[in-house]
């Protein structure tokens, strides 16, 4: 494998230092249908889902991460129409996330028919 050294990266109109590029970069992310047979729309450095019950899922990360203290972003949507706005983190390892999808007031899981979900660290 070849290693490509620069310090800065450029369109032709805006610069950024590298480090922002390899330090901000999602180094996981999934496009997700969490309703029926749960399916990835689209994904980076995600295996596959699990379905834990209503409105609880699983991601697993194809390439692991270096700890579980990485970040976590999530959001989601009940139908078109309606927001899913509560989402809980719960179990982390560096080959998987767990979350949980709830309504607007926390009290009742539901399958979310449109999730995104990104993760934020370093890979290991």
């Amino acid at each position: 494998m070849s290693t490509l050294s620069v310090s800065n990266i450029t369109d032709g109109t805006d610069t950024v230092e590298t480090g922002y590029v390899v330090n901000g970069s999602a180094k996981a992310w999934v496009n997700m249908n969490g309703t029926g047979t749960i399916a990835i729309r689209d994904s980076l450095n995600v295996a596959s889902l699990t379905d834990n019950g209503t409105g609880d899922y699983q991601i697993n990360i194809s390439s692991a991460m270096s700890s579980s203290n990485y970040y976590v972003g999530e959001s989601g949507a009940l139908n078109t129409t309606t927001e899913i706005r509560h989402y809980d983190t719960l179990t982390r390892t560096t080959t998987a996330v767990q979350i949980q999808c709830r309504d607007n007031n926390g009290n009742n899981f539901y399958d979310t028919a449109y999730a995104g979900v990104s993760i934020h660290g370093d890979l290991a």
